[in-house]
Formats: structure tokens, C-alpha cells, sequence
């Protein structure tokens, strides 16, 4: 019995030595092992080079068209701005719009290249501000001139006149100018002259009684600014209630001609016109000076034989407009016209173009600008 007892004792034993032995973590022979996944070691990718962005092409064009009015003869115009087209087209061209050509020309009128503007013929325009208000509906103006001030800015017409009184353009930079109203060296134009210089005021009669020469009633100092000074100083009348007045398609170089040769008594014209025309007032007829001008002949000064009688209130400056009909009329050419011209005058070369004009810059302009010159216009147009 004590034998079986002690068989069953040792069975026992055994049975447990047995599970403890299945349930025993295998012996920890190697390394500690990570419980993270395996990673993976991709091949190794050889650089990129990013492909370069291209520039955008520039935008093509064949033509832009280019019309100055003749506020100076059409061919000293012409010769000024020659080098003018090649200028834009590298300008534009910076600015990402390729013209394959510019044309340039000259107005036979104020009024003609208004109209040719509004026809849509030509896409921009240099335009005095009376012009502009004229023919705002079919243009829109892009930028406004600058020019240096002269050196005499007096409202007092004996203020200008003589050798002594001779103006210079050396003043400081203005954003307006004047018109003069000139007596000729006639007969009649050296009466009123002489009145004037003695301080004594003209009357209605002693204007009446002159032969006149004017531009086209869109012309801000050639017309609508003198009239205004009639308006002001003599009961409201106008040059259209003068007895004698002729109109002038041709510009002022026409007007100062009329004058050397004593056709008319009175001229109208921007201040100071006779800087323009000094050198070529006493060159005899059959020459020509430096720009291009015809001699007219007279054996004194222009600053002594042409007298101011009349000195305007202030006009605000030429405009460079845009033909609303011009496939250039969108506001992302606008911008860059803008600056093109801006950015040409700013060079040498750029301030001796444009000085055929007497612009020495150019600034953004809005129409907004220039609702006193349609207010003007309106005035004597009544």
C-alpha cells in the first residue's frame, strides 16, 4: 500500500515539473527585440531639377497710331519726334507688348484729330485740355503734361513787354500756362500796344476794332481762354461778338506769320509763344531756322514789336487721351502706355522729343481733371 501511495506521490510531481516547463518564456540567448515594425531602406532617388517656368509671350500688335495736334508746324513737329516710334516700340516691348509699328502724324486741326479719335483711326492723341473736353465722350484721358514754369507768370499784360522783359523757360515746374492776347506790329496792333504800356485800359471798342486771329474754338489758349477774358473783362462778350475775326486751321505758327506780315492786329496765342518763334521772326523769308521754322522778315525784336495786351487766367495742362474705339483701350494697356510715355520722358532723349511741345513730364491723369475745361468750353459756347 505504502508503495502505491508513494507512485502516485511521484506521478504528481511529474505531471507539474510538465506544465511549468511548457509555461517557462524561452531563455533570452539574443538581442532585445523591437516591437516597432521593420523599416524598409528605399533606394536612394537620384536629384530632380525643376523645369524652368517660361516667361509668358508678349502680346502682338501691328500698329499704333500717334497724332500730335498742330499747336506748332506740322514739320518741326515731325522732325522732333522722329526717333519717337523707336522708343515706344522698346518701351512697350519691357512692358510685354510687341508693336510692330508706330505711326506718327500731325492734325490738320484741333478738331480733326479729335474727330479721327472718335472715328477710332487714331489710337492716341496729344490733346490741349479744351480739345479733350470737347471730344471726352469717344476719348478718355491717360495722362496729363508738366513743363517748367517761365520766368514771368504776371497777370499785368506791360509786365511782358520789351527786350528787358524778355521770358525764360527756367521757371519751376507748373502744372498749368497762360494765354497771351498779342496786338501785331500794324498800325492799329502799336495803338493799342502803346495804351497798354502807358497803363491805360482798352475798351470794348479798341478790341472791336481790330482785325483778330484765333485757332478753332476747341483750342484752350487759342480760343477759349481769350474768349473767357473777353467774357470777364468786357460785359460778357465773346470773340464771336468781335466784327473781325479770322479763324486759323493751321496752328500758331500761322498766326505769328499773319502778324510779321500785318494782317491782322490782334493774335492769340499759349504763353510765350514768341520763345518759339524768336529766331525766326527776323530771318529773312526765304530761310529757315534751327527747327525748321520759315523767317518772316521783320527788322526788330519780336520781344518789342509784339506786345502783349492780354493775359488769360491759368488753363491746366495738355493731355495724352486715348481713343475709346482703340483696340489698346483696356485698362491692362492703359497702365503700360501709362508708363511708357512716363518712363520716356524721364530720359534725355525722351525731354528733347517732347519738348517740341514744351513738356518736360508727364503724370496719370483721370477725366475728372478736367471738368474745368468743359466747364469753360461750355461758357463760350453759350
Amino acid at each position: 500500500m505504502k508503495k502505491i501511495v508513494a507512485l502516485l506521490i511521484a506521478l504528481v510531481m511529474m505531471i507539474s515539473v510538465c506544465a511549468c516547463t511548457q509555461n517557462a518564456e524561452p531563455a533570452n540567448t539574443d538581442e532585445p527585440v523591437s516591437t516597432t515594425p521593420a523599416q524598409t531602406t528605399e533606394p536612394t532617388a537620384e536629384p530632380t531639377t525643376a523645369e524652368p517656368t517660361a516667361e509668358p509671350a508678349n502680346q502682338h500688335f501691328d500698329k499704333l497710331t500717334l497724332e500730335f495736334v498742330p499747336s506748332k508746324d506740322a514739320d518741326v513737329i515731325i522732325a522732333g519726334t522722329q526717333n519717337l516710334p523707336e522708343l515706344v516700340k522698346a518701351e512697350m516691348a519691357k512692358l510685354g507688348y510687341d508693336i510692330d509699328e508706330v505711326d506718327i502724324t500731325v492734325g490738320t486741326s484741333y478738331d480733326a484729330t479729335g474727330e479721327a479719335m472718335s472715328a477710332g483711326s487714331i489710337d492716341l492723341g496729344w490733346l490741349p485740355g479744351g480739345t479733350y473736353a470737347l471730344y471726352s465722350d469717344d476719348t478718355d484721358v491717360i495722362l496729363t503734361a508738366t513743363r517748367n514754369g517761365l520766368s514771368n507768370d504776371s497777370t499785368n499784360p506791360a509786365d511782358w513787354n520789351g527786350e528787358a522783359n524778355a521770358t525764360k523757360k527756367d521757371g519751376p515746374q507748373v502744372t498749368y500756362y497762360r494765354s497771351l492776347i498779342y496786338a501785331a506790329p500794324t498800325e492799329y496792333g502799336k495803338k493799342l500796344a502803346e495804351k497798354v504800356n502807358n497803363g491805360e485800359a482798352l475798351t470794348w471798342e479798341d478790341l472791336d476794332g481790330a482785325r483778330w486771329a484765333v485757332q478753332k474754338t476747341s483750342s484752350s489758349a487759342g480760343y477759349i481762354y481769350p474768349s473767357m477774358w473777353l467774357m470777364a473783362n468786357y460785359d460778357g462778350k465773346k470773340i464771336s461778338d468781335l466784327s473781325n475775326v479770322i479763324p486759323l486751321d493751321s496752328g500758331y505758327g500761322t498766326a505769328f506769320s499773319y502778324a510779321a506780315a500785318e494782317q491782322v492786329d490782334i493774335i492769340v496765342c499759349y504763353a510765350d509763344g514768341r520763345n518759339d518763334y524768336e529766331a525766326s521772326w527776323m530771318l529773312p523769308v526765304d530761310q529757315k531756322d534751327e527747327t525748321g521754322k520759315q523767317g518772316m522778315g521783320r527788322s526788330e525784336s519780336i520781344w518789342n514789336e509784339l506786345n502783349v495786351i492780354g493775359v488769360t487766367d491759368g488753363i491746366y495742362n495738355d493731355t495724352v487721351a486715348i481713343s475709346k474705339a482703340s483696340q489698346y483701350y483696356t485698362p491692362e494697356i492703359v497702365a503700360a502706355l501709362q508708363d511708357c510715355f512716363i518712363n520716356i520722358i524721364n530720359t534725355e532723349e525722351g525731354k528733347a522729343i517732347f519738348d517740341v511741345y514744351s513738356h518736360t513730364g508727364y503724370a496719370k491723369a483721370v477725366d475728372s481733371d478736367y471738368d474745368g475745361a468743359r466747364a469753360a468750353l461750355k461758357a463760350v459756347s453759350e
